[in-house]
């Protein structure tokens, strides 16, 4: 008597849900158990996608092209065999679509600065598959633990210049999902501002009281001796 079908598996052939765009993506249905032949039918949001008819229980392959971000829903098949209403559902599927990091921004509100001075550092991938983790560097020095970001938001740290080493030049890297793909951001340079002595304005002040009283004893002399000629 034919048996009826257990309720086939769908699973990726490559071994990964994680996909990018125009890749090329194989999945396997497959009942453990049940009478062939086997119809296999592919669903997308419930849409058929595809049929296949194998004579014995061998999986049946459906071949797919992830061209757009509509190709990574959810998918389900469907195997039946020739006991009427014997068909049954696979578990569902959804792919994850990853971008690489292509660009990636080092950036400060300002780059002139005095010592002792808080300063930001902000380190921004503009595109690249969420989430990213960021860490930053001076020269090849590793400054901040990974910072792992599940928004499109700059990851930030906030640093001391102490002194003319902390000068040096700093940069961020970032990596996401998407293998072999670490991305290093542009190099930023902080410059130490010379601070102005607080004695600077007091000596001008002075020096421009000192010539003040000059003008005025020269101008009380002059007028002192005009005065002695009239007489």
């Amino acid at each position: 008597f034919p048996e009826i079908l257990s309720n086939p598996r769908l699973i990726p052939v490559q071994g990964t849900l994680n996909v990018v765009m125009n890749q090329n993506v194989t999945l396997s249905c497959h009942p453990d158990s049940g009478s062939p032949p086997v119809t296999y039918t592919l669903f997308k949001h419930n849409q058929k996608v595809s049929t296949l008819n194998r004579p014995d229980l061998t999986p049946g392959l459906f071949n797919l092209t992830i061209s757009s971000a509509s190709d990574v829903g959810e998918y389900k098949c469907k195997a039946e065999n020739n006991i009427p209403s014997g068909g049954k559902y696979s578990n569902s599927l959804n792919f994850t679509l990853i971008e690489p990091i292509s660009k990636l921004m080092l950036s400060s509100p300002t780059s002139q600065v005095k010592k002792g001075q808080k300063v930001t550092l902000s380190c921004l991938s503009e595109t690249g598959s969420l989430p990213i983790t960021y860490i930053f560097f001076k020269g090849k020095q590793n400054i901040s633990p990974p910072v792992k970001m599940k928004k499109r938001e700059a990851a930030v740290i906030h640093l001391f210049i102490n002194s003319s080493s902390d000068l040096g030049t700093y940069k961020c890297k970032a990596e996401n999902s998407f293998r072999n793909n670490t991305k290093y951001s542009n190099s930023f340079n902080f410059t130490l501002t010379e601070e102005r002595r607080h004695s600077q304005p007091l000596l001008i002040c002075l020096g421009l009281i000192l010539l003040l009283l000059l003008i005025g004893f020269a101008l009380a002399f002059f007028f002192l001796r005009s005065y002695k000629a009239s007489e």
